[in-house]
């Protein structure tokens, strides 16, 4: 008996218990039968056990070096490092929809697990839909797709995983754009369950607000590490290109961000509930379409799988999904009436209306530019394709708006804003904006775009640290040093702090979109041994060729100093590897050596034995604020996603009260004002 059977049968049994799991919880939610709810359940946990034990089987399948698995023969050989044999595992269509269906297993039993957080009567639904969901991944795994489909006669070795994903990046991006992608179910079904039994009131957001921010988080992540990537891999000198497959990654990102901050209006002013539901339906929607750009091949793109059989399947799905929940919302669109009045646009409010209108222009004109291919396929017969020009152009200034509107809106007062408040708030991050835009074009950065994009950028920076200060110089009053204030503020008030270190990573970011999309420079030189070039201020000085072999991988290096004003910098070896069965595809080896703020990026475009070789370089500004920015994104989800003690009083074995924390996670949802409450006791044994 092979792994691959063991995984058969565990993946097929996993499909038995996902589609009891659904009769289960339906029946029993309209029978009210807490027995049969509780019984689906408990097979979302055997689904998710039978999914990791086939995810095992293909794992083991892979290590033990199973050729006579074509999935296996397909996308690994003997010469390949285990690292890298094992993340062949989601190197091919099959291995990658099964790591989604089980990573969706994984969060439907943690949701299943933490239950007891969710307004009554939710749950059985949200696990029908959850299992709805792992089902129809399960089938296509199943009947459609499946890794586990055995050759009659095994070679003597694997055919090997594309030299393009034999990096350090495969290890890690990959799965967590996938989780990404996947993660957004969970606020889906919610929705979805929210939506079915008619309790639209805030407790299914409260019971999301963790879930969508995780979900952000790890779609964040896939998102910086496919770009740190594309930028350290391919060899073209950035980070995005606008391919529709990256574009499909930042979509629901976008949606996803634009309901993280509506939510915030509903639960605080009972506004914007047919807007958020809109939102987590096109998240979650645009998350299925990023999987099915992927794997039907139908858009050409130097990330997705060749045309697969899959696609209609998923086009399908992605129609019952669209079809499904709009006819939800309009069933329900009655019950979502605002509870107040807007009292100004000069607001909060008013300022998130804004963020999500943007947000939703750059999610649309994203949309449009990455079908655009396919529409003109289907009704003009030819193929015509959107340029980087129309992204940079549309998508640019829409987010140049957003960074100004993002330094607006939070000093901005919750329902009406007066003309003198936002004159004390805003005249400083005004003057230092003027300040930027005035000196810049001193220092000779006489870009117009791009000096209004830094102004802008200062002045979103400028209004962070001013509302900070505000903060930190109140409780300084108080008898706080300003550390220990800093310190106090974040803990208190973790996910509004959290959500400003985002809003700053993304001014850092965009600070680095900015340089390194205005001021890049790129020279092709063509050196024998020993002549030099120089290229903004670096002289480059070819000394020579090697090459080497190591586990059949031909390793062919060249040599080049760089100086500067003739002072020795360093040594660079921009090379290339070539592998077993992929002699016609070379995978670069781009040296990106970083000075200061400025990254000297040399790519290997050619070479002729020792005598010569022929280069490709850039000189990028400001791209380590792209990660730099990311990283503090990042930091800045997971802040806002870490669980707030609150204290509750007990009695200790005197009577006495005293204070304990507890994680705001397992508080009921409607306990937000802690002190207007009643402490609960306890008596300690």
């Amino acid at each position: 008996m092979h792994y691959s059977d063991l995984g058969m049968i565990a993946q097929l049994l996993a499909l038995v218990f996902a589609v009891y799991a659904i009769i289960a919880s339906v029946f029993g939610a309209r029978l009210r039968r807490p027995a049969l709810q509780a019984s689906g359940r408990l097979s979302v946990l055997a689904v998710a056990a039978f999914l990791i034990l086939t995810s095992a089987s293909l794992f083991a399948s892979f290590v033990t070096h199973d050729f006579g698995l074509q999935y296996v023969a397909q996308h690994s050989n003997l010469a390949m490092p285990w690292y890298y044999t094992v993340a062949a595992f989601y190197g091919g269509q099959e291995g990658s929809l099964l790591y989604w269906t089980m990573m969706l297993a994984i969060f439907s039993a943690i949701a299943v697990l933490s239950y007891r957080r969710a307004p009554e009567g939710l749950m059985p639904y949200v696990v029908a839909v959850l299992m709805t969901i792992d089902g129809f991944f399960l089938i296509v795994l199943n009947f459609v797709s499946t890794p586990f489909v055995r050759v009659r006669v095994a070679p003597m070795d694997g055919a090997g995983l594309n030299p393009i994903l034999q990096d350090p990046g495969m290890l890690v991006h990959p799965p967590m754009l996938l989780m990404g992608y996947m993660s957004f179910s969970v606020p889906f079904a919610f929705a979805v369950a929210a939506m079915i039994t008619g309790k639209l009131d805030n407790g299914w957001l409260r019971a999301i607000r963790r879930w969508t921010l995780a979900a952000w988080s790890i779609q964040t992540t896939g998102l910086l590490l496919g770009a740190w990537w594309s930028y350290h891999v391919l060899g073209w000198g950035g980070y995005w290109g606008w391919d529709p497959v990256e574009n499909a990654a930042l979509l629901p990102w976008i949606t996803a961000t634009a309901f993280l901050h509506s939510t915030m209006v509903q639960e605080r002013r009972g506004t914007l509930k047919v807007w958020n539901l809109a939102l987590i339906i096109a998240t979650f929607a645009l998350s299925i379409f990023g999987t099915f750009e992927v794997r039907s091949g139908i858009i050409n793109s130097v990330h997705s799988f060749a045309y697969s059989s899959i696609g209609p399947y998923f086009l399908g799905f992605l129609g019952v999904i669209v079809l499904g929940s709009i006819g939800l919302f309009f069933y329900r669109l009655p019950r979502l009436r605002p509870e107040h009045e807007w009292d100004s646009f000069v607001s909060r409010e008013g300022g998130f209306l804004v963020n999500n209108w943007l947000l939703t222009g750059i999610a649309f004109a994203t949309f449009w530019g990455t079908i655009f291919p396919i529409l003109s396929a289907t009704f003009r017969g030819q193929t015509m394709t959107v340029g980087t020009s129309f992204y940079n152009l549309t998508d640019g200034a829409l987010f140049l708006v957003l960074i100004a509107v993002m330094g607006i809106g939070p000093l901005l007062a919750w329902r009406r804003a007066s003309w003198q408040s936002i004159w004390r708030n805003f005249r400083w991050p005004a003057l230092l904006a003027a300040l930027c835009a005035i000196i810049l074009p001193i220092f000779g950065e006489a870009n117009i775009v791009a000096n209004i994009g830094f102004a802008v950028c200062a002045f979103a920076a400028a209004t962070i640290f001013y509302e900070l200060w505000r903060g930190m110089r109140v409780r300084h009053g108080h008898g706080e040093s300003y550390p220990t204030a800093l310190l106090m503020l974040v803990r208190r008030h973790r996910q509004r702090y959290g959500g400003y270190l985002v809003h700053l990573g993304l001014v850092i970011l965009a600070v680095g979109v900015i340089g390194s999309h205005f001021f890049q420079a790129e020279q092709d030189l063509s050196l024998r041994a020993g002549q030099s070039a120089t290229v903004a201020g670096y002289t480059i000085t070819y000394r020579g060729i090697s090459s080497s072999v190591q586990d059949s991988v031909q390793t062919i290096k060249t040599h080049f100093t760089i100086s500067q004003n003739g002072q020795h910098l360093n040594d660079i070896y921009p090379g290339e590897r070539i592998f077993p069965g992929f002699e016609d595809q070379p995978a670069s080896i781009v040296s990106i050596t970083t000075y200061g703020a400025t990254d000297l990026y040399v790519f290997l475009a050619g070479y002729e034995g020792t005598n010569s070789a022929t280069l490709k370089v850039f000189i990028n500004p400001l791209v380590s604020f792209v990660w730099l920015g990311g990283i503090l994104m990042l930091l800045g989800g997971i802040l806002c996603w870490w669980p707030v003690a609150r204290p509750v009083a007990r009695l200790s074995e005197t009577g006495a009260a005293t204070n304990r924390r507890i994680p705001a996670a397992t508080r009921a949802p409607g306990n937000v004002k802690v002190a207007a409450k009643a402490p609960r006791a306890e008596v300690t044994s």
